[in-house]
């Protein structure tokens, strides 16, 4: 595992993970904005009740550290793909997106729920996926790869990175949510703690069970941010902490510079 705070702006500090050919990619922290309490500062959400033009100018503070307006979706918890390769002028419903394209930036908005990142191993397809329970268990990361896979054909040396997202010791999950996943794979119980003996209250391991389920699918290298939102609240958002907070943005994008920017740095 290989964390690195980042510099993306003078006012913004970010996290990444080990440098990545041809990648670029990185998790905001809540710091640098103007929105005010529970979303204070940086939150990059316009569905949480937020005042727009707040989120706007976080928006265009976080765009500074990037190469063009990012691709933002409006997120549902579902496992539809979007094809960021075609031009839109409206954020499309869709919980992951795909691109080909050098210097399109993708985004994914959580607060608790994990971003996920993949790429190729040559860097010249990228994905990112909105991945909570729901989705999870659902497939929205195997949709991702089925995606990224008919774009790139010849693509392989597949990877992920896992970004900030609820930790094992707070996620706590009631028995339908254990059994979405165990009904497809009875392996992953080893992702579920009972929380206390006689309870029906289970502690579940998110990135656990991403990781999981990317092995296999065939990402043969997940790294993971170890992260916390829920226990970092001075660097993330995060709804079951805060009910109403604002929301952290996961962006990436491929780039066709030989440059090196440092550990998958913006």
């Amino acid at each position: 595992m290989v964390t690195t705070v980042l510099e993306l702006a003078p006012e913004l500090r970010g996290v990444t993970g080990a440098p990545w050919p041809g990648v670029r990619y990185f998790s905001t922290w809540r710091t640098g904005g103007i929105s005010r309490a529970p979303r204070d500062s940086l939150n990059l959400g316009a569905h949480v009740g937020d005042d727009p033009e707040a989120v706007r100018e976080n928006r265009r503070r976080v765009q500074r550290a990037l190469p063009g307006e990012p691709l933002w979706l409006d997120q549902v918890h579902g496992t539809a793909v979007f094809d960021g390769d075609v031009d839109t002028l409206s954020a499309p419903c869709a919980d992951a997106a795909v691109t080909t394209l050098p210097d399109r930036p993708l985004a994914i908005l959580t607060a608790d729920c994990l971003p996920v990142v993949l790429a190729d191993g040559a860097g010249t397809v990228l994905g990112v996926a909105h991945a909570g329970w729901r989705g999870l268990a659902a497939g929205v990361l195997e949709n991702t790869l089925d995606l990224m896979r008919r774009r790139a054909p010849a693509a392989n040396g597949w990877r992920a990175w896992i970004g900030p997202g609820i930790g094992s010791g707070a996620f706590q999950v009631g028995p339908d949510v254990r059994m979405a996943f165990l009904d497809r794979d009875p392996e992953l119980a080893e992702c579920f703690v009972l929380e206390r003996q006689g309870g029906d209250r289970w502690l579940a391991d998110l990135a656990g069970l991403a990781r999981a389920r990317l092995s296999r699918a065939g990402v043969k290298q997940v790294e993971s941010s170890g992260e916390c939102t829920w226990t970092r609240a001075d660097r993330y958002f995060s709804h079951r902490r805060d009910p109403g907070s604002g929301r952290q943005a996961t962006l990436a994008y491929l780039t066709s510079s030989d440059v090196s920017q440092g550990a998958g740095g913006a």
